[in-house]
């Protein structure tokens, strides 16, 4: 079939390649295939790759056509049915190598999608930090010369019942200096160690069951997920800052029957500010609240920005803030009725 070296540099391509024979049967699949399409090629070796159905019928005639004719053919946004039940969107191209030989290149739109949007977004909050930092600076030094007048004005007051008064602006000063100190994000370093992630779950479940009794919280985890590389504390706050904002968005709205579900799968190579990853730990937070107004999805990980009254709009900013200092992500999808973020960190590989 293949020789030892281009097989070896077919395995290492990030672009999921299949190689069918003469009856379009699955004579091979690399890696990235087999990660792609959730199907194992010792599982289906010698058989038709039945994904490659999806809801296009004519897709296996335009590759009998291909074979046929020994010519190249391309097809965009092809619909593929995954083994799990899921969709995806891909485009490919078949590629005969001889009469019982087909070669297939699939690449997943959802994924160069995702990429664009990661870097937007990466872009955008280095922007946002830049002027963040530049604000605080501007904020904390005359928050600083206030807080010292309010405390040299004190010792001078006549009558110590006014000293109420210097306490207040004393107290309004560390408030706003808290503040800005929680825009600016965690102001320590990770103390990085093997983390169990389902120890940092559990923990954040054991905190949401204390706030609130009204909202179903199920837990789905995968056992076999080995540890992360983290900072424990950092992660609790991370997860927990995206639980709650799940919670209290149900509670406003008045959800029906509330469900927050905590779920963890392992993903794998996955691409993150430009670093590939074999194996990732990815978090799921799906709620079936409201969902997020549209106006604020494009903001939604900015300092400030919040869709409750109440809200600081610091929660979100800061859990970003933590998973890009442990090389990871976070990513959002939502429409009415659910809500799902995505914590995504590197694992530890034995």
């Amino acid at each position: 079939m293949m020789d030892g070296f281009y097989l070896r540099l077919l395995e290492h391509l990030t672009t999921a390649v299949v190689l069918l024979d003469g009856q379009l049967r699955v004579r091979w699949l690399n890696p990235a295939a087999e990660a792609l399409t959730g199907i194992s090629f010792h599982r289906v070796e010698r058989e038709p790759l039945d994904c490659l159905g999806g809801q296009d019928s004519q897709i296996l005639t335009r590759l009998e056509k291909a074979l046929k004719t020994q010519r190249p053919y391309t097809q965009r946004e092809a619909v593929l049915s995954l083994a799990n039940g899921d969709q995806i969107k891909v485009d490919y191209t078949a590629t005969p190598v001889s009469a019982d030989e087909l070669v297939i290149e699939l690449e997943p739109i959802e994924l160069l999608l995702r990429i664009a949007r990661e870097e937007a977004l990466a872009a955008r909050n280095e922007t946002v930090k830049v002027l963040t930092r530049g604000l605080a600076h501007e904020i904390k030094n005359p928050l600083g010369g206030i807080r010292g007048a309010a405390q040299l004005l004190e010792r001078d007051l006549p009558d110590p019942a006014l000293a109420e008064f210097t306490h207040i602006i004393v107290e309004e000063a560390d408030r706003l200096r808290d503040l800005v100190d929680r825009m600016l994000g965690p102001n320590t370093l990770p103390n990085y160690m093997p983390v169990n992630i389902h120890e940092v779950i559990e923990h954040v479940h054991t905190l949401l069951s204390v706030q609130t009794h009204n909202v179903e919280i199920v837990r789905d985890y995968d056992p076999s997920l080995p540890n992360v590389l983290g900072d424990k504390s950092q992660l609790i706050q991370a997860v927990l800052n995206v639980a709650r904002n799940a919670l209290q968005a149900m509670e406003e709205s008045g959800t029906p029957s509330p469900r927050l579900l905590l779920r963890t799968r392992a993903g794998r190579k996955f691409s993150i500010s430009n670093e590939r990853h074999q194996l990732m730990c990815e978090v799921q937070i799906i709620d079936n609240g409201p969902g997020i107004p549209e106006h604020l999805r494009e903001s939604l990980f900015y300092p400030m920005i919040t869709g409750r009254q109440e809200g600081t709009g610091l929660g979100l900013s800061i859990s970003q803030s933590i998973l890009g200092q442990h090389q990871g992500a976070i990513e959002c999808d939502s429409i009415p009725g659910r809500t799902e973020f995505r914590l995504l960190l590197p694992m530890v590989q034995s």
